[in-house]
């Protein structure tokens, strides 16, 4: 597991995900801090190791997937059992506020290098 607080470049994330989903990467958003964590099987690694590592707040972590190698409006995808969070307003594995899954990309645009 990696935490992102700088830059990553998308070829280290090509490289993390034939290792893992062969097309896709896990990720944690930090909407927060501006951080995230990369590069674990499954999206509650993530969540637990941002908390532990970061003392990030369980209400600011939001789940994705990066698909390195696709175009640019499908290299997000907004997909996750951790996003099924009904006290905040998100009954899906999705994003359902517009306004949450802009901070989530303003996020990824700062620390994803194409």
């Amino acid at each position: 597991m990696k935490i992102v607080k700088d830059t990553i470049e998308i070829s280290e994330l090509r490289e993390l995900s034939k290792k893992m989903h062969g097309n896709l990467i896990k990720a944690i958003v930090d909407i927060e801090k501006g951080i995230m964590a990369v590069d674990a099987p499954m999206h509650a690694d993530l969540f637990e190791y941002l908390m532990r590592q970061e003392h990030s707040e369980p209400q600011y972590l939001w789940g994705i997937n990066f698909h390195p190698d696709a175009k640019e409006e499908d290299f997000i995808e907004f997909d996750s059992m951790m996003n099924i969070r009904p006290g905040l307003g998100n009954k899906s594995r999705g994003v359902e506020s517009e306004e949450l899954r802009n901070k989530i990309i303003a996020v990824v645009k700062k620390l994803v290098k194409k």
